[in-house]
């Protein structure tokens, strides 16, 4: 057919928004969502989700029109979003808290343990150590987010930076008071078990690292098509032979090699909350790659090899 017409209903009360005529075969939903964003300004394209269905999930900017199951007529229902932001500032707002919030513990401000001289610096090395440790994974991240971070969604809901913020800035406030406290006593087993985590804690961080790299280098040309990632030269990305998303395997490692280092129960119980975190972004992006792949590695597993 040479063109088609567009009819956009509110997902909720199913009442017309607008009527969209002569809109061409090969358009784009992200060509229906600007001219969608003509007619509602304060709805701008990123704000919209754009369904086949009210209760189905949202069309992507690249599919087209005349592969969709719709007649001439497409009836497409739109969802407002509510205010959005880029996840690039997000993860910027987000990963620069810990850093300076941290420094203010670590430095013993005198209005976090007091005026007592005697406690303006940590005799254990453990405490520098973990320090350095917790700087560097957030500047590292810092650094990922401005220079090889490639993101499918270029933004999220306004409200949820709030929630994310509490959660990364408090758990930094509450283990950083801890390992920095002047009460704070070091690792059980000493030397060995802080170089057996500094070790691990590094090898992690690189893994982490090549697996963002291997990630990114699938969106190089600037696609936002889902690809099936497989391990390259580099032996940190060989554990994509076991799992969907190593990167979340690595970051967990991360931080129990930070609770082996720092022997602290705040760094403890925030590990836990990562992995079971990691853990349900990981199965749902396993079941992503078995939903869109038939010949997708029968044998990965979402997180854990072999396990989970």
């Amino acid at each position: 057919f040479v063109s088609s017409q567009v009819e956009i209903l509110d997902w909720e009360t199913k009442k017309q928004l607008c009527f969209l005529d002569k809109v061409g075969p090969n358009a784009t939903i992200r060509e229906i969502r600007l001219m969608f964003h003509k007619l509602y300004p304060r709805w701008y394209p990123a704000r919209q989700s754009i369904k086949l269905d009210p209760k189905g999930k949202s069309l992507r900017d690249e599919e087209i029109l005349q592969h969709l199951p719709v007649g001439t007529t497409a009836t497409l229902y739109f969802k407002d979003l509510g205010p959005q932001i880029g996840w690039t500032t997000v993860f910027l707002i987000e990963y620069t808290g810990p850093l300076f919030i941290y420094f203010l513990f670590y430095f013993r401000v005198t209005f976090v343990y007091g005026l007592d001289e005697r406690f303006t610096s940590s005799p254990h090395p453990v405490v520098n150590l973990a320090c350095i440790c917790h700087s560097f994974h957030y500047i590292k991240r810092l650094i990922e987010t401005v220079f090889v971070h490639r993101f499918s969604r270029g933004t999220m809901p306004l409200r949820n930076i709030v929630k994310n913020c509490l959660y990364y800035w408090g758990f930094a406030a509450w283990l950083a008071y801890y390992i920095n406290h002047p009460l704070y006593t070091p690792p059980s087993y000493g030397k060995k078990q802080i170089n057996f985590a500094v070790i691990m804690f590094l090898l992690c961080e690189a893994g982490n690292f090549s697996i963002h790299v291997a990630l990114s280098d699938l969106r190089r040309n600037g696609s936002k098509t889902c690809k099936i990632p497989y391990p390259t030269k580099n032996p940190f990305t060989w554990l994509f032979f076991f799992v969907s998303c190593p990167n979340y395997t690595y970051e967990v490692g991360t931080w129990i090699s930070f609770t082996i280092m720092t022997q602290c129960v705040p760094v403890g119980l925030f590990t836990l909350l990562c992995f079971i975190q990691m853990t349900i972004w990981a199965k749902d992006k396993h079941c992503t790659y078995l939903r869109e792949f038939k010949d997708y590695p029968s044998h990965r597993m979402p997180i854990i090899p072999f396990l989970l």
